[in-house]
């Protein structure tokens, strides 16, 4: 356990983009109320994610983290849950079947309600209100009342999540997830995607390979990692009150877990010295994920993780890199070879999408496709190029056939954004734009994987 800390000891260091709430009696009793609510997830479960990310620490193995940008209460249905959720499957099988690797399959889900913003006011139909800092601060609607940071909307997000996570463990291990079930994965708008084709092609060699085990006397539906799958859950750990609120002490190691997620995230704006976020997490057992930007030194990358892994301890610490498709290859680096340098056993993530925003000329916020693509071939080349396990990908996704990010083999066109964008926050990769990524990772992990071969020889 980590030495000298509490739970709310977060509270004396420097806390940013955090709401402050107008009534702070109501905020308490929020907060009392959750703390008397079960656990959304177990220190075990916890645990079992740490083991398989110590696996990829090691190269044995690759990292799928994917989900909505920040969750909506609005948008919160069944369907949605259910089609992300087999995007994210489609998706692990490519990489898998292609690379012969295991992949570690966790959402940006049940609890990715706080966004970080750029500034405490916006500008909405002419008139300057605050920020919509996501669903379980403050309402997206342009109007004051919702603007109005709310204590009890984390009671309403504590609801959905344990919602959405009732769900994905009955799709997880309720048969949705057996690998027989493939060819229902597939999403009928993906069917104009050229990847489609491929995806089917593929499901019909795991069949193929599932009946042979069969007639050698392997039963699949015998077999649990053929029957159902593992799925976790992950968000930014922004709002520190609810994430107190819900850290319960684990009753086999007496060690704290924040039982709202499976594994926490620190954004690239609150992961600086003597930040509140930092300090919460390094007390919790729990995976954590810290974003690393162009403002990231390689001293000040290694403060921190001694800060939240002074232990050194396999599958607990995951460094996301977000740096954009013209930076990545000139400032990821320096930081691998730091992290090497110093023997800090971490699990290797690219976030091509935060890096690569721009404005379009229709004026909607887009991530054009290609350049998220740049920032992915980058990452595995920089890591190729100096020996280490290019390990995870971290991205923004939807199951739904949106049209938020341009380009891609659906050809999204700048003109064509109005069509389907429903982002809250930011736009997000659809289903077929996914599944094309997904096919460009599992070269990239082939091309590793010859490459190790080749210095073994």
């Amino acid at each position: 356990m980590a030495s000298n800390w509490t739970p709310e000891g977060w509270k004396a260091q420097e806390a940013r983009h955090l709401p402050v709430y107008g009534d702070s009696a109501k905020l308490r009793e929020v907060e009392a109320t959750l703390t008397k609510f079960p656990p959304l997830v177990f220190a075990g479960e916890a645990r079992a994610l740490k083991a398989e990310l110590a696996e990829v620490a090691a190269g044995k193995g690759f990292l799928l983290q994917g989900g909505d940008c920040a969750e909506s209460f609005a948008e919160f249905h069944p369907d949605n849950i259910r089609d992300t959720f087999r995007v994210l499957l489609q998706m692990a099988v490519v990489m898998t079947f292609a690379s012969k690797q295991p992949v570690v399959k966790v959402g940006r889900i049940a609890g990715q309600f706080a966004k970080p913003r750029s500034a405490p006011t916006e500008t909405v139909g002419g008139i300057e209100m605050p920020s919509y800092f996501g669903d379980i601060i403050n309402g997206s609607e342009g109007n004051a009342e919702s603007r109005r940071n709310d204590p009890e909307r984390m009671l309403r997000a504590y609801s959905q999540s344990a919602a959405t996570l009732n769900l994905i463990r009955a799709f997880a291990h309720g048969g949705y997830a057996n690998l027989r079930q493939v060819h229902r994965w597939t999403l009928d708008h993906i069917g104009r995607s050229p990847w489609a084709k491929k995806f089917s092609d593929m499901a019909d060699r795991i069949g193929e390979a599932l009946d042979f085990m069969q007639a050698c006397g392997i039963d699949p539906e015998t077999v649990p990692q053929l029957k159902g799958t593992e799925f976790y859950t992950s968000h930014e750990a922004l709002l520190l009150q609810y994430e107190q609120a819900l850290t319960r002490r684990d009753s086999l190691t007496g060690d704290w877990y924040d039982c709202s997620g499976h594994m926490l995230w620190i954004g690239d704006r609150t992961r600086f010295e003597g930040s509140a976020h930092v300090e919460y997490l390094r007390g919790v057992g729990n995976p954590i994920g810290m974003k690393c930007g162009p403002s990231l030194e390689p001293d000040a990358l290694l403060k921190l993780l001694d800060t939240l892994n002074p232990g050194r301890e396999a599958g607990r610490m995951t460094l996301i890199s977000r740096f954009g498709h013209d930076k990545v290859e000139d400032g990821l680096p320096k930081l691998v070879r730091a992290v090497q340098r110093e023997g800090h056993p971490v699990v290797w993530s690219c976030d091509p999408m935060h890096g690569n925003v721009i404005k379009s000329d229709s004026g909607y916020k887009t991530r054009p496709f290609d350049r998220i693509l740049t920032e992915v071939k980058g990452f595995f080349a920089v890591h190729r190029a100096e020996g280490t396990h290019a390990g995870g990908i971290h991205i923004e996704m939807t199951g739904q056939d949106v049209t938020e990010c341009t380009g891609g083999a659906v050809a999204i066109t700048d003109a064509a954004l109005a069509d389907r964008y429903h982002t809250h926050c930011d736009p997000r990769l659809n289903a077929a734009q996914s599944i094309e990524l997904a096919f460009l990772i599992a070269d990239m992990l082939n091309l590793e994987a010859t490459e190790r071969t080749k210095q073994a020889a």
